[in-house]
C-alpha cells in the first residue's frame, strides 16, 4: 500500500482520470482538488481543502511550472507576474503551510522542483525562469538548514534539479520541434528523475541533480569562469530558449 494523493492543477478532467488509474493501480485514496496556482487565493484553499477531510500532509511536491518563452520587453507584466506566483510565490507558501503540521508530528517531506538551468547563467529568453529556479534551490537548502538546526531531524526538503527531461513541459512552451533537434543524450525519462528526488529527499540530501550528463554540467558552472560561463550559455541561447513572444 502506498501514499494517499492529493492532487492539484487547473485541469479538473485530467485531474480526475489520472486519480482513477492511481487508484486502480496502487489502490490509494486520490483526492482532487482543481485550482489554479496564478490565483493567490489557491495555496489556503488546497491546504483548507484537505484539513476539511481530515488529511495530514507528510509529503509536498512541488513541480507545478511552465516556461513563458519571449523576451521581458516582449511579455507583459500580468504574465510576469502570474509566472511568479506559480512558480515560486505558491511553492513557498505551501512549503510554510505544510511545515508547522510537519515538525509537530516529526516527520515531513518536501520536493521542490527546480532545475539545471538554477545553476546557469542569464540569458535571454525565458527571463526569470533560471532565476526562479536559482531561488527554489537556495529556498530548499535554507528550509533543510533550519529543520535540522531546529531539531527536526526527520523532517527533509530536497531541490530536485532535472535537465531535460522528456515531459508536456516543451509542448506547451512550443518549443517540441526545437528541443527535438537536440543529442538525445541530453535527456532523461521522467521515472530516474522523479526516483532521484524520493531518494534525495528520504536521504535528507538539500539538492539532487539526477543523471551524469547534468552533474557534470551543473560543476562546469561553479568551476567556469563568470564570463566564460555566460559567453557559453549566449551562444547556446537559441538552442533551448524561444525568444519572440
Amino acid at each position: 500500500m502506498g501514499w494517499d494523493l492529493a492532487l492539484t492543477a487547473r485541469r479538473a478532467d485530467r485531474l480526475q482520470v489520472l486519480a482513477a488509474e492511481l487508484h486502480a493501480r496502487y489502490g490509494v485514496l486520490v483526492e482532487v482538488i482543481p485550482e489554479d496556482l496564478s490565483n493567490p487565493g489557491a495555496p489556503p484553499r488546497i491546504i483548507a481543502a484537505l484539513e476539511g477531510k481530515g488529511r495530514e500532509i507528510d509529503a509536498l511536491v512541488n513541480n507545478a511550472g511552465y516556461g513563458l518563452p519571449g523576451t521581458f520587453l516582449s511579455t507583459s507584466w500580468a504574465d510576469q507576474a502570474d509566472f511568479l506566483q506559480v512558480l515560486y510565490l505558491a511553492p513557498v507558501e505551501l512549503t510554510h503551510r505544510v511545515l508547522p503540521g510537519m515538525a509537530a508530528r516529526g516527520f515531513g517531506r518536501i520536493i521542490n522542483v527546480a532545475s539545471l538551468a538554477g545553476y546557469a547563467p542569464g540569458s535571454a529568453g525565458h527571463t526569470l525562469y533560471g532565476s526562479v529556479k536559482a531561488a527554489m534551490i537556495k529556498f530548499s537548502e535554507s528550509v533543510a538548514a533550519e529543520c535540522q538546526t531546529l531539531g527536526h531531524k526527520d523532517v527533509h526538503c530536497t531541490a530536485l534539479c532535472p535537465g531535460f527531461t522528456w515531459s508536456e513541459f516543451h509542448d506547451v512552451n512550443g518549443m517540441r520541434e526545437t528541443t527535438n533537434k537536440m543529442p538525445k543524450w541530453m535527456w532523461m525519462e521522467a521515472a530516474p528523475v522523479v526516483k532521484a528526488g524520493i531518494d534525495a529527499v528520504n536521504w535528507g540530501q538539500p539538492v539532487v541533480v539526477p543523471g551524469l550528463f547534468n552533474k557534470v554540467v551543473a560543476t562546469l558552472t561553479r568551476l567556469l569562469p563568470e564570463p566564460a560561463g555566460r559567453t557559453l550559455a549566449h551562444s547556446q541561447t537559441a538552442r533551448y530558449r524561444k525568444l519572440e513572444g
